[in-house]
């Protein structure tokens, strides 16, 4: 969920208090939850409002790009491997900064956290044809802005 939230555009400085309140929503929640279906897509839908709710209480404060997570060292991966790993998930984390709230929410919990659509369109409370569409223009806006930073050395 930590790491979701990070792909979700909550800060390193901020992702502490958003796991907190997607627990705190969570436990208000829970007496609703219907356990004929799926927890995850429940919580990850609980997880994206906590995530939208989160940025735009803090407005559109930017972080560096040296405070994501310490990578870890895996074996057979020399320092300019590792750095240019970091460099690589920094410039994906700026292009996901770049992406519109909910076409950014319908790509990372699809195609990074591998919920199904159909889920998603349940727990988002989103007609799952919308949610194709807003997919489908997410992935030619990331492709656009990695290009795009690319070209620019770093920025998109």
């Amino acid at each position: 969920m930590y790491n979701c939230l990070r792909r979700l555009g909550v800060t390193t400085a901020d992702l502490e208090d958003a796991t907190h309140d997607v627990f705190l929503v969570l436990h208000r929640l829970l007496p609703t939850y219907d356990p004929s279906r799926p927890l995850r897509p429940w919580l990850m839908g609980i997880t994206a409002r906590v995530a939208a709710n989160h940025r735009r209480k803090v407005g559109r404060r930017r972080e560096d790009a040296d405070e994501a997570p310490e990578e870890r060292v895996a074996p057979g991966r020399n320092a300019e491997q590792l750095a240019q790993a970091g460099e690589e998930r920094a410039m994906v984390q700026r292009v996901l900064d770049e992406l519109d709230e909910t076409q950014r929410t319908v790509l990372v919990l699809h195609e990074v956290e591998g919920h199904s659509m159909p889920d998603l369109a349940r727990e988002l409370a989103v007609p799952v044809n919308t949610l194709y569409s807003r997919l489908r223009l997410a992935r030619a806006r990331f492709i656009t802005l990695v290009q795009r930073s690319q070209q620019t050395g770093g920025r998109p």
